[in-house]
């Protein structure tokens, strides 16, 4: 069994097979047992086989012990569940039932209802009607109901019905692990950044998370007194000394430390990714007396000041953030953390939603400047190309610190093809791939006075790609942002003629949106898109996930303010589609009628 970071078992999804409850010389509810039951276990199935935990096992599916076609029968089913540690109910059906009866009345679970399309039993009846009292209870639900009529001995799931309930599968799933885990801030606001002003309500009652937060001299008091695990750090050391390609180091010579101070600041750096670690979720092997440090704060994400406090007299945090967030170690493939740079916790959150979604580590970046066809052909005489002539350009994403390394694009799939893979397929020739393609420069002392060293690399491929922003707005809350599109792989000489006019020792990724191409929309070009972005930063991940964010932040009762996923994506809870005929706005609305999740 893969062990489980964190405290408190993941949630598991709970099946209800609810009947019509009628017996009698018929036998109405007899003859419909095997259907009803065989749904239940082909919707199990699925989950099982194609979800997983953030640890990489399959996702735990349990099924009522019996049928469901009164109210006992509920409410032994509710029980079982409760024992179960069930947070996410689907109910299925082919027929009609007694909806208020046999519904999922448990307002701490997230819901959906699978009505069986097929002539003979009126599955679709039973699916309006337990919807409409969903709705009239206050219980928001997702409803699935299949577009082809089916013959009632077939248990075969189609496709379209499978996308739903996966998208619901995954985006619960997601969302329940969440609950009862912590984010850790380590320092406090950075440079007046206000994604890093962290917001303790928003968390606790969106998410049902906690904020923990310590102060950055906890890792001086740590490294000072030794509280760290001396056997992991030579383990990290020789690990590093084999693995890890020390870069150019850009400062003028007169400033350039000497090789011993180098040395020295790789020691303090190495210690300190360790220490930081044992602080997200703790470690049995620190010395003995040092009970208290073993525990941790079991957080699922986290963030880092660092600047300037720390980092005009301390080596910088960037090896530390580059390394939780990307899928391997010292140890090898390994669940990716999320963690911030700069502590932007609205970021970090950004990339634990997609982190969950996808079990990939995700990039962090400055969304940093927007490039048009024609500043690009000004500036280095190439004319862009594909989708990123396509789009109107593209935007350079760059910034020191946290962007993982699986983000330069080198792990390859069985017919060569460039990607970023859930962590748990990570291979051993993947991460070679990837650390060889990183070098690890000396800090820009202009911006970090205490030295350190920054990760370097070039996303040098086209990969689709996800990049979101969760912001708060004062009077209304919490918004997402998503634009769906694609890296870009620009020639090496542009590459290196755009990229030196800012940090050449930092991550360079180039991204264009998928647009639309029409007035008036924030998709209407790659400009568009940032000069509408809502903050200094994004979250990026590997693929078009936007249905299953836009799926997951109506669980969580987020409004999408601003997204390209096609229309038919969508997916939201059922009562949606009564606060108005505008997507968008019938969003806002039912988001803020509902509010947050855990408020009490």
């Amino acid at each position: 069994m893969v062990k489980n970071r964190y405290l408190g078992s993941y949630p598991v999804i709970g099946i209800r097979p609810t009947i019509d409850g009628r017996r009698g010389a018929l036998k109405v509810r007899e003859s419909l047992e095997d259907q009803t039951m065989n749904m239940a276990r082909s919707a199990a199935r699925l989950f099982e086989e194609n979800l997983r935990y953030s640890n990489g096992e399959p996702v735990k599916v349990v099924i009522a012990d019996t049928t469901i076609g009164r109210v006992a029968e509920a409410a032994a089913c509710e029980e079982k569940f409760r024992r179960e540690g069930v947070a996410v109910t689907l109910t299925v059906t082919p027929c009609w039932c007694y909806g208020s009866e046999t519904m999922d009345m448990d307002r701490n679970t997230i819901k959906a209802v699978w009505g069986f399309n097929g002539t003979e039993r009126p599955g679709a009846v039973y699916l309006a009607s337990v919807l409409a009292t969903h709705a009239q209870k206050g219980l928001p639900v997702f409803g699935i109901y299949g577009h082809e009529v089916q013959e009632a001995d077939d248990t075969s799931i189609p496709e379209d019905v499978k996308e739903k309930l996966l998208r619901f599968g995954r985006a619960a799933v997601a969302a329940a692990t969440m609950r009862g885990k912590s984010y850790l801030q380590i320092g406090a606001i950075t440079m007046g950044i206000g994604g890093s002003i962290i917001d303790s309500k928003f968390i606790e009652e969106y998410l049902g998370m906690r904020v923990e937060s310590v102060d950055e001299v906890e890792i001086i008091r740590r490294m000072t007194l030794g509280i760290y695990d001396r056997k992991e750090l030579e383990r990290l050391k020789s690990w590093s000394e084999e693995n890890v390609r020390e870069g150019f180091d850009k400062n003028p010579p007169e400033l350039q430390k000497t090789r011993d101070q180098k040395d020295q600041d790789w020691e303090f750096t190495l210690k300190m990714y360790l220490i930081i670690k044992d602080l997200l979720n703790g470690n049995p092997n620190l010395p003995s007396g040092c009970e208290e440090e073993a525990v941790g704060h079991n957080a699922i994400a986290g963030g880092f000041q660092g600047q300037r406090q720390w980092t005009d007299f301390y080596p910088n945090c960037d090896f530390p953030e580059a390394m939780l967030n990307t899928s391997f170690d010292h140890n090898g493939a390994r669940e990716p953390y999320v963690f911030a740079t700069e502590n932007d916790v609205l970021n970090g959150l950004g990339m634990l939603f997609m982190k969950l979604l996808t079990n990939r580590a995700q990039m962090f970046a400055d969304v940093r400047t927007f490039w048009s066809p024609e500043a690009v052909k000004r500036c280095t005489g190439y004319d862009v190309e594909g989708a990123a002539k396509e789009n109107g350009g593209f935007i350079h994403l760059i910034n020191s610190g946290a962007c993982c390394l699986d983000a330069n694009g080198q792990a390859r799939d069985e017919n060569g093809t460039r990607l970023m893979k859930p962590w748990y397929d990570v291979t051993v020739a993947d991460q070679k791939a990837i650390m060889e393609n990183t070098t690890w420069n000396y800090a820009d002392l202009g911006y970090f006075r205490g030295g350190g060293y920054s990760s370097r690399f070039v996303t040098d491929c086209e990969m689709p790609a996800t990049m979101i922003r969760l912001n708060l707005v004062d009077g209304l809350g919490p918004m997402l942002q998503i634009a769906e599109g694609w890296t870009v792989n620009l020639p090496d000489e542009v590459t290196d003629i755009l990229w030196k006019r800012t940090d050449y020792t930092w991550p360079c990724t180039w991204f264009t949106p998928r647009c639309d191409g029409k007035e008036g929309s924030p998709f209407r070009s790659a400009y568009d898109v940032m000069n509408c972005w809502g903050a200094n930063h994004g979250a990026i991940s590997y693929g078009h996930i936007g249905a299953d964010l836009i799926t997951l932040c109506s669980m969580l009762r987020i409004p999408v303010a601003m997204h390209n996923v096609p229309v038919a994506d969508i997916f939201r809870p059922a009562a949606w589609n009564a606060f108005g005929m505008d997507k968008e706005g019938a969003d806002y609305r039912a988001c803020a009628t509902y509010g947050p999740f855990y408020k009490k």
